[in-house]
């Protein structure tokens, strides 16, 4: 790269290696010395999959894909930013430890990122969103983006693609997950959202593409928005952001919450203290809450980490048995995330 153009051999090899480092030396290097690409990454073959689903609609659109930040597609650009940490398993592994989670980290997941992403540079390509069917269809495109979105969990307006009921944010964001739903092979959507008010957004979908598919795209430039070779923060310097960021919007709970849940009788003295069970059962509370309400596993994490903390300082114990106690303890996870859900709302994610 151009950075170690004048690097001496021995400093070339030892970057090379870096895959091997322990994770504090990984942390203070530069991402953009990491030498990352998609091209002989696990990348490249979703995107592969993703080029031959866009083949059997008889596309001719492709999306440019390039490393960087985040998952997004920025406006007059017809091409998809994919995280970096996705083009090798050992920052996948760096993700999970400092985040606990992989966005698109799973075949699956990633491809449905794909599609979502896909059909945001599609928008860009052929202007779509200047057509009057698609505004009544989905509504106005240059309504602002909200910091955050209180959707309905419940609703059938919507079609179900990527957590969090994504498809409420945003009329862009609407389009985005109902053009996904429609590309993923074996939806079966006419069948699954057959009952569904959604039902008539897929049609549109279906209609549009079918009528634009080989006509060749308005925009076709090849930019692309930072840069994984312009990345020229730490991998420290990465996660601190980004946890600063998850940290902000984790639900809060007050002690009285905590004395509902746990004991701070005398006659509980001597029953394990409510912070040790908390650990203990950390992975299996942390899971079962994190697969019904669909928020982030890193800020249910640290809502367990302040429970522990405040329940030592309360002095709690455990009164319940373990049968009794653990579904307690999921319960009131979840009326937290969801009391987040109907008060601050989902953060947005573009």
């Amino acid at each position: 790269m151009a950075a170690h153009n004048n690097a001496n051999p021995a400093a070339l090899k030892s970057l090379r290696n870096w895959a091997r480092w322990p994770k504090e030396r990984l942390l203070d290097a530069r991402i953009c010395d990491l030498g990352l690409r998609i091209e002989g990454s696990p990348l490249a073959a979703r995107i592969e999959q993703l080029y031959r689903e866009l083949d059997r609609q008889r596309f001719m659109f492709r999306p440019h894909f390039w490393l960087s930040d985040d998952w997004y597609c920025p406006d007059d650009i017809p091409g998809v930013a994919i995280p970096f940490f996705l083009s090798h398993p050992r920052l996948k592994r760096l993700e999970l430890e400092s985040v606990m989670e992989v966005e698109g980290g799973t075949r699956d997941w990633c491809m449905r990122l794909l599609r979502h992403e896909t059909a945001h540079a599609l928008l860009n390509a052929y202007r779509l969103h200047e057509r009057r069917d698609w505004r009544r269809i989905f509504g106005r495109p240059n309504a602002p983006y909200p910091d955050a979105y209180l959707p309905k969990p419940y609703s059938k307006r919507y079609v179900l693609n990527l957590p969090n009921w994504y498809a409420q944010a945003h009329p862009h964001e609407d389009w985005a997950e109902t053009f996904a739903v429609w590309l993923q092979p074996r939806s079966e959507w006419r069948r699954r959202y057959r009952s569904w008010p959604a039902l008539k957004k897929l049609e549109y979908v279906d209609a549009l593409m079918a009528e634009i598919a080989d006509r060749r795209p308005r925009l076709r430039n090849r930019r692309e928005v930072y840069p994984v070779q312009k990345m020229r923060l730490s991998l420290r310097q990465y996660y601190e952001d980004k946890i600063a960021r998850y940290g902000h919007d984790s639900p809060e709970f007050f002690d009285r919450d905590l004395r509902k849940l746990f004991s701070g009788d005398a006659a509980h003295a001597r029953n394990e203290k409510a912070s040790h069970y908390i650990r203990r059962t950390r992975k299996d509370v942390l899971t079962v809450v994190e697969h019904w309400t669909a928020e982030y596993k890193y800020r249910i994490n640290e809502v367990l980490k302040e429970m522990v903390r405040r329940c030592d300082k309360l002095n709690l114990r455990v009164a319940l048995d373990d049968q009794t106690m653990k579904p307690e303890m999921v319960a009131f996870l979840t009326t937290l995330v969801m009391q987040k859900l109907y008060s601050g709302g989902f953060r947005i994610h573009l």
